[in-house]
């Protein structure tokens, strides 16, 4: 366990997560995951942590961890066609990881989940959170509607609503 990565997120605020995902950001992203559902038949949902506190914390818990973690809390497994992905961002590590259910992610593949975390910690490292998140939405519903294009019934099985931790 490193004591810098424990100092870093003891001293990352939930103040900073509000700052820089305010109300109004958080509703652009909403919309964009409804725009995107609109073209698909899966489910996105998008997750900012602050930063790690108690067990998870002191136990040096990876930010993969802690998305697959989240994930599974979510029940973004729990879909009809195995198609939720989760997008989740570690604010103190600066970490983007996508998990995605069996149904889709083995239509993408690591590599291609990889490429937009890439892309949107780039995004993140010039400053630009909300046009990070909105793309990186915008890519994995791309990614979604060319495996599960939208059928008639597709029911919204999950919230589209951003999840501050």
């Amino acid at each position: 366990m490193g004591l810098k990565r424990i100092g870093k997120h003891l001293l990352e605020h939930r103040w900073r997560v509000r700052r820089i995902f305010p109300p109004r950001v958080l509703a652009a992203i909403e919309q964009a995951i409804k725009a995107g559902e609109a073209t698909h038949s899966g489910q996105v949902r998008f997750v900012v942590e602050g930063a790690l506190d108690g067990a998870p914390l002191f136990r040096d818990q990876p930010a993969r961890e802690r998305a697959l973690d989240t994930f599974s809390h979510l029940r973004i497994w729990d879909t009809h066609h195995n198609n939720g992905v989760l997008i989740y961002l570690l604010l103190a590590d600066r970490k983007v990881e996508i998990v995605a259910d069996r149904g889709i992610a083995a239509k993408v593949g690591a590599e291609g989940w990889q490429k937009i975390c890439a892309a949107m910690e780039r995004d993140f490292r010039a400053g630009n959170f909300e046009t990070g998140v909105i793309n990186g939405i915008a890519a994995v519903s791309r990614e979604l509607a060319a495996h599960f294009p939208k059928d008639g019934r597709n029911p919204n099985e999950l919230p589209d609503k951003p999840v501050v931790m």
